[in-house]
């Protein structure tokens, strides 16, 4: 997900036809894959919904996360799903209702609202800072984007702040951290972007929808970001990730191309 050719982005393993399977086959599935996100497709359980998918990461199930819900959307698609209205697909997940949408040969989903905001506390703040190694006159801003997954979000003042990075994951244990930067004027891209899941270790994603989603609702709230903009994630780790912003109808959407790499059969 978030890419066009093989290798970049983001992957996700969808096991499509999942009826059957309970919660520990599921996980221990997820554990074996050992991907950060693995999904299952069901039959929807609300009226509204085309299908319902559930999240799993190595060691636990989540009620949202951004590239799952892309991933599975282009795998539902692919294996012959048809929404009930055209255009727009809605997916039933642990959060609720998520919409998701096609258009320009991505699909995009609206960001879901976050459910804690706000200024960092002032001791969080000060450990934040020091295990990611910036100083205080570095950053333009910081914020809880709490979507499903607990993100603490941190604004530098430049991309190349942002890909300079060597955060310290054992000062940071438990903590999920976003960081971002923007690009100079003109450039391709608006914003760098970086995320450290280190409540699941020691870890970077390389292309993170639920943080953009938070980050984009974030900066687009406070002017700080253009309501339409192109971010960049996984530069630092050689995976070129592309994330497609826009404000539209009332939401944010977070758009990315998806690519089948793998397609087969498995046997649990």
């Amino acid at each position: 997900m978030f890419a066009s050719a093989a290798c970049k982005g983001n992957p996700l393993a969808v096991v499509v036809d999942a009826e059957g399977l309970d919660d520990g086959q599921m996980q221990a599935f997820a554990a074996w894959t050992n991907l950060s996100e693995t999904t299952f497709l069901l039959p929807p359980t609300r009226a509204e919904a085309d299908y319902r998918v559930r999240i799993f990461t190595t060691t636990t199930e989540l009620p949202f996360a951004g590239h799952p819900r892309l991933g599975s959307c282009h795998a539902w698609l692919g294996a012959g799903g048809r929404p009930r209205t055209d255009g727009e697909i809605v997916q039933e997940c642990g959060a609720g209702l998520v919409r998701v949408r096609m258009g320009e040969g991505r699909l995009a989903f609206a960001a879901p609202p976050l459910t804690r905001s706000g200024e960092l506390e002032e001791e969080l703040l000060g450990r934040v800072l020091a295990g990611l190694g910036v100083s205080r006159d570095e950053v333009a801003g910081h914020q809880w984007l709490v979507n499903g997954p607990r993100w603490v979000g941190v604004l530098l003042r430049d991309a190349e702040r942002v890909l300079a990075l060597r955060p310290d994951a054992a000062a940071l244990t438990g903590l999920d951290i976003g960081v971002v930067g923007p690009y100079p004027a003109g450039a391709p891209l608006a914003f760098e972007v970086r995320g450290f899941p280190f409540s699941d270790g020691p870890i970077e994603d390389p292309v993170t929808g639920s943080l953009n989603a938070g980050i984009a609702q974030w900066l687009i709230g406070n002017g700080t970001a253009p309501r339409n903009y192109v971010a960049g994630q996984g530069m630092a780790m050689g995976r070129a990730g592309r994330i497609y912003v826009s404000f539209d109808a009332g939401a944010i959407w977070i758009g990315g191309e998806c690519r089948t790499i793998i397609d087969g059969r498995v046997t649990i």
